[in-house]
């Protein structure tokens, strides 16, 4: 399966969107909370994790 930019930037914002949806429908906590302190970390987390797979992609590709 070949991941481009636009490909991966609409899954990564796709499942950034449907935890936050989930989370605020779901009454855990303030939706100020969700979007000030939740997101952020969310989109963080997800954008380090994509770099670390993204290099052990090109690990793999190399061997």
């Amino acid at each position: 399966m070949e991941f481009d930019l636009p490909t991966t930037a609409a899954t990564f914002i796709a499942l950034i969107t449907l935890g936050a949806v989930g989370m605020i429908a779901s009454n855990m906590m303030t939706t100020d909370s969700i979007l000030m302190m939740v997101v952020p970390s969310m989109v963080i987390f997800g954008g380090i994790m994509l770099l670390i797979g993204v290099k052990h992609g090109q690990y793999r590709a190399m061997k």
